[in-house]
């Protein structure tokens, strides 16, 4: 066999067949690569994860029964961020509570006092006194990418520290708290949820805590969803300081509607949709200003207000005490009603 065509044999064999030795025998080393991240991130997270039992009063229109249970407990996560004891964890695990005991990961318990709550946000703050805490810092969900591999801790159904993994899913969803606001910014994933991990921290392979557990759609596999570590920083800043989140309120009662094609063509809006205000609260900053049952909201300020979640949005804490002129439709034309909004009471 001449030369010329031994080389051009040798040309259409690939470089594993011309250097078999370079082929590794297996994947194992990948796997174990995957497997020492998720390790370094446990180990370094979960001294700061808690095991939170609440004590709740049973609520009752009837008589208390004696035979009956007037308590109830339940079970929730949440981790440790300042090395002063505040925890971070969800409101719906808190809210209500007549008594909060944590467990650390060491097994020593405490009392808990609650610091703040925002049901909004389903975001709380609680605090006990104990040495030697293992704090954990939030760090920047924005750099958080779609495919990237995140791990969640927490306590589910009470069993101590169980560690999940999957990668992020979605980035951006918003999701409807208790209390009826839409939560923005939500982080979807793929790693398993289950009743108790509400609460404990979503971190990256760096141990960076970068979301709140706080929701898994039950009939679905692999629909689990984390609060940003981003908003999570907004509102722990507030309840530290204050107690609460504050937030403007106009004492509006509405739904979300379509806006007739003809009114928006008639008045140039912008907008296929708005705020039917079906009813005032009594004594409110919507009824001082003139606003009607039947108006339609169609912006705030310079904002198109499309629907009850826009107006949420738009009633943040700094339009406490401003003037606020909002476009209404009545009987087809369009009117501005001037609005002072006040501080919104505390959700129950």
């Amino acid at each position: 066999m001449k030369r010329s065509q031994l080389i051009s044999n040798d040309a259409f064999r690939s470089n594993e067949e011309r250097h078999p030795e370079a082929i590794p025998a297996s994947d194992d080393h990948l796997l174990d690569a995957y497997s020492q991240a998720v390790m370094r991130a446990v180990e370094k997270v979960s001294p700061s994860v808690v095991n939170i039992e609440v004590h709740q009063r049973l609520r009752s229109r009837r008589a208390p029964h004696p035979r009956l249970p007037q308590e109830a407990r339940s079970n929730g996560s949440g981790f440790i961020f300042t090395p002063d004891g505040f925890i971070l964890t969800n409101s719906h695990v808190v809210h209500h509570a007549t008594k909060i005991e944590v467990a650390l990961s060491d097994g020593h318990r405490f009392q808990a006092d609650l610091i703040g709550d925002d049901p909004d946000t389903d975001l709380a703050v609680i605090r006990i006194d104990a040495p030697f805490l293992v704090p954990v810092s939030l760090g920047d969900s924005q750099s958080v990418r779609v495919g990237q591999l995140v791990i969640a801790l927490g306590n589910p159904y009470g069993f101590q520290c169980t560690v999940t993994a999957g990668v992020v899913s979605a980035l951006g969803r918003s999701l409807r708290s208790r209390s009826g606001r839409l939560i923005d910014n939500i982080i979807q994933t793929d790693a398993a949820l289950n009743p108790g991990n509400s609460g404990g921290p979503l971190v990256t392979v760096g141990g960076d805590v970068v979301g709140v557990n706080t929701a898994m759609i039950a009939p679905a596999q692999g629909l689990s969803f984390a609060i940003a570590s981003n908003t999570a920083q907004f509102v722990v800043a507030a309840l530290v300081r204050h107690g609460r989140l504050k937030r403007s309120y106009v004492g509006v009662i509405g739904q979300t509607v379509p806006v007739p094609r003809a009114h928006a063509r008639a008045n140039g809006l912008a907008v296929s949709s708005g705020v039917l205000v079906t009813a005032l609260e009594p004594g409110s900053p919507s009824e001082a200003a003139g606003l009607q049952a039947g108006d339609g909201i169609v912006a705030a300020g310079s904002q198109m207000v499309r629907g009850v979640d826009d107006l949420h949005r738009y009633l943040t804490g700094d339009r406490i005490g401003s003037r606020v002129a909002m476009s209404v439709l009545r009987s087809g034309r369009r009117h501005s009603v001037t609005i002072v909004p006040v501080e919104r009471p505390s959700p129950a």
